[in-house]
């Protein structure tokens, strides 16, 4: 368990590296899925919550405001980049997203780890 945990740690941390970079780069050179651009930020968030509440169980308050601060602070950041904007809109599809993949996390240690659970 304890490589799950430091692989989710170390994924968490690169993804948000790369959001960062993505969030505050020109509109020109963001990555396009071809998805539909909340979904982008919800699926986005979601995989960073979950990384980080797979990757540091113990700390879960603390992962719930990381990732939401980590969430204002990329809107707030596009705002010093002339073709980005920051929304509120915004924020709360990422907000969301962070919620569901730490919730997720939370429901498959609980089936995983589950008392009644035998094997």
């Amino acid at each position: 368990m304890a490589a799950l945990s430091k692989a989710s740690r170390l994924l968490g941390w690169l993804l948000l590296a790369a959001l960062l970079v993505v969030t505050v780069c020109p509109i020109g050179l963001r990555p396009v899925s071809g998805a539909p651009v909340s979904l982008e930020r919800f699926g986005a968030f979601a995989l960073l919550g979950f990384l980080f509440a797979v990757g540091y169980p113990h700390r879960r308050w603390q992962v719930a405001i990381l990732t939401v601060a980590a969430a204002g602070s990329l809107e707030a950041l596009q705002m010093l980049q002339p073709t980005r904007h920051g929304r509120a809109a915004d924020f709360l599809v990422k907000m969301g997203g962070c919620g569901f993949g730490a919730a997720a996390a939370l429901l498959a240690a609980s089936l995983r780890w589950s008392p009644t659970r035998r094997g």
